[in-house]
């Protein structure tokens, strides 16, 4: 078990990842761990934490900005905007409870490193788009600071952008400045029930052509849907496909009406109130369809058009399930035990399709052995090395965590 060192301000997080530079010691980087087993096992003495670096440092509800230190609890953040009828648009979702961790864990700071957006993304952007500005800790135990309290505050090189996505393995957040936006007042969701795949996709790709903003576009294999939706509305197991429409409460029935009709053809359609609908969306921002075994899950990002072609050629070859997220662009796909978690197949056939794969969740032998994140070419390979060199020249933060040898 390694040391879990706990730096109480910036300064002293500094101090910890300057010392470790200095010696070439690596550093596990986390916020509260809940994502602690994503990525490729590291093999390090000591882990630092930011969970100490907590509170919120500036908040102005009318400007639509807030500030954070990077321990700050998720929770905290949005119990602060709910005061407001605020909230954090993209909708960042939890892995803790899919990876065996507690619900809710989350830190702000983890959110942005990790880039997991939710159902939201297809209407208002990821998280990194979110991000207004950082003060972080590089591999030399440097304090730098990027962006600011507006969207148009960059010059040069975006380092928030950069930062984000980067799981630790560039600098150690300390600071997160961010956009926020006001709360829906009601939502809806339309269901489809029994569409396959392929005219799911068609259905929810149609649906956000139409003027009526859709804010979320999912569909789920049976298996799935059933441990998200009652038997009073599911009737019987089949696959369901659902359409989000939010705002105000007056809208919501012309909306709800016009968007059912304009899509007449895909069936008939039933219909979640606001609670209904509420839990439906916060069991995909929770993944907790994906809580009932340890199989390995991947992450699959790809055109949304592909996305039943990509779930299609795996299911010939192994034994898998799936639920899409924006509009088929985003499939979490779930495999049966194998030798290599699916690996070789995912590859295989995002390499003809197109598209990125994470594997999210695997035991740490499989993570130890396979490309966790999608491989790299070999232009955005040299790229990401000058990145690393120029943030982390020993390697002390996360060293390997994405890639073998970064």
């Amino acid at each position: 078990m390694s040391d879990l060192i706990r730096p109480k301000d910036e300064s002293e997080l500094a101090a910890v990842v300057a010392e470790a530079n200095a010696a070439k010691t690596p550093l596990e980087v986390c916020g509260a761990g809940s994502k602690r087993n994503v990525g490729r096992p590291l093999q390090i003495a000591s882990s630092v934490t930011t969970e100490r670096l907590r509170g919120v440092t500036l908040y102005e509800p009318n400007e639509l900005v807030l500030s954070a230190r990077a321990g700050t609890p998720l929770k905290d953040i949005e119990a602060a905007l709910a005061k407001n009828n605020q909230q954090l648009a993209f909708e960042p979702v939890d892995l803790g409870p899919m990876l065996g961790e507690e619900e809710n864990q989350a830190t702000i700071g983890a959110v942005f490193a990790a880039n997991l957006s939710g159902a939201r993304r297809i209407q208002v952007g990821s998280a990194r788009d979110h991000l207004l500005g950082i003060r972080a800790v590089t591999g030399r135990g440097e304090i730098i600071k990027s962006g600011g309290r507006v969207m148009k505050n960059v010059t040069g090189y975006d380092l928030c952008r950069g930062i984000a996505g980067s799981w630790g393995t560039l600098s150690v957040m300390s600071e997160v400045t961010m956009k926020v936006l006001p709360k829906p007042e009601a939502e809806r969701t339309l269901l489809f029930i029994g569409l396959t795949d392929e005219v799911a996709i068609d259905a929810l790709c149609r649906a956000l052509g139409t003027p009526f903003e859709v804010s979320g576009t999912a569909h789920l294999h049976a298996e799935y849907a059933r441990r998200l939706l009652d038997t009073e509305i599911l009737r019987r197991p089949a696959a369901v496909t659902a359409l989000r429409l939010e705002n105000f409460e007056e809208s919501l029935n012309y909306r709800a009406d016009r968007l059912a009709e304009s899509l007449t053809a895909f069936g008939k359609v039933v219909e979640l109130d606001d609670q209904q609908s509420g839990d439906f969306w916060n069991g995909m921002r929770t993944l907790s369809f994906l809580t009932d075994s340890d199989d390995p899950v991947w992450r699959i990002s790809t055109a949304p058009t592909d996305g039943s072609k990509v779930v299609s050629a795996l299911s010939k070859r192994l034994d898998c399930r799936a639920a899409y997220d924006w509009s088929g662009g985003l499939i979490w796909l779930q495999t049966g035990p194998t030798a290599d978690a699916g690996a070789t197949e995912v590859r295989r056939v995002l390499s003809e399709t197109g598209g990125h794969a994470t594997l999210i969740r695997a035991d740490a032998s499989l993570r130890s052995s396979l490309d966790v994140f999608h491989p790299m070419s070999s232009g955005v390979a040299a790229l990401t090395r000058k990145l690393k060199q120029s943030f982390d020249p020993a390697g002390v933060l996360n060293p390997g965590r994405m890639y073998a040898g970064i």
